[in-house]
């Protein structure tokens, strides 16, 4: 009988529970909390923070946060952190009370907000509601690192910020960069992307890309079948060889814009499931923020006609 193993298996649970004391005791800093609603955002204060700061998220792999609703789960990690992060712009619209009442004794940072009015990308059913979608240009969301880095700085005096956020910035410029050179070869009939919800208004801006959607900015909004019918038009009028469902929408929709197509003479294709407004599963390569942007950059490509390596800028796909 290996005594030794047993005692062994009984101890470290009181060693990891008495960690924190030993912590207090040897004058070690607890790694503060940071809660972020979307992983979008999360994946922000990770870059920036690495292992200095325990980085929680709200929403898993494929919630919507339009219409997310925070749990009483929630509601306790928001209370128990020293740090909140949020997209804003009303991205999470049913979580606003809350978190405005969690502003009143720690700070909540809307990382998007940032950006300035002119640079939001306006929506004409609703001009007092910009799209929140940022995360989908590389580049301003680059931008929004910075509140991202000045709470994480505050929240641990001494802490350089500095090189984390540089690294960060390099590599969604190299994102950026790569989404330009597998675009090139598309011709302009075919620099147009459809795809469920109103989610990639900025990455086309940024990229070149026209965009159609069948839903509007928030997927609160059913798809009519008028428009439901006036993309099918175009698809056919523009010769798109593929459209685009969303791991955190419903497909049945984009599954109706291809029959519709077909039944006029033009095939239309299913595109790989695009990332939207969630990440892939957790620790997966596609659970990173950049590992979101590496498969739509290169899902999109592909199916368009780009000019995209099958395994993506990384070769992790």
């Amino acid at each position: 009988m290996n005594t030794c193993s047993g005692v062994a298996r009984r101890a470290i649970p009181a060693l990891i529970l008495g960690l924190p004391a030993l912590a207090r005791a040897q004058g070690w800093p607890p790694r503060p909390l940071v809660v972020a609603t979307t992983a979008m955002v999360a994946e922000l204060a990770r870059g920036i923070g690495g292992e200095e700061f325990a980085v929680e998220t709200l929403m898993g792999e494929g919630v919507d946060p339009h219409l997310y609703r925070p749990t009483r789960a929630d509601l306790a990690r928001l209370l128990r952190a020293d740090l909140i992060l949020c997209n804003g712009l009303r991205l999470e619209g049913r979580m606003g009370d809350v978190l405005e009442r969690a502003a009143a004794t720690r700070p909540v940072i809307a990382v998007a907000e940032i950006i300035p009015p002119a640079r939001r990308r306006a929506h004409p059913e609703y001009p007092d509601a910009p799209d929140p979608h940022l995360w989908m240009d590389p580049l301003l969301w680059a931008e929004c690192a910075a509140p991202v880095a000045a709470a994480l700085a505050r929240l641990r005096p001494g802490f350089d910020t500095a090189p984390g956020l540089a690294a960060l910035r390099g590599r969604l410029e190299e994102f950026a960069a790569y989404a330009r050179r597998a675009f090139e070869p598309l011709p302009a009939e075919r620099r147009l992307l459809v795809t469920a919800h109103d989610a990639f208004g900025y990455f086309g801006q940024r990229f070149g890309m026209e965009l159609a959607s069948i839903q509007g900015l928030s997927t609160e909004a059913e798809a009519s079948l008028a428009r439901i019918e006036s993309l099918v038009a175009l698809l056919v009028e523009r010769r798109v060889p593929a459209v685009f469902p969303e791991t955190s929408v419903p497909d049945r929709a984009v599954r109706a814009l291809i029959e519709g197509a077909g039944a006029r003479g033009h095939r239309v294709a299913l595109g790989g499931a695009l990332f939207s407004d969630s990440l892939g599963r957790p620790g997966t390569y596609r659970g990173t923020y950049e590992g979101m942007l590496d498969h739509n950059i290169t899902t999109i490509a592909r199916a368009l006609g780009g000019d995209a390596p099958e395994r993506g800028l990384r070769g992790q796909l």
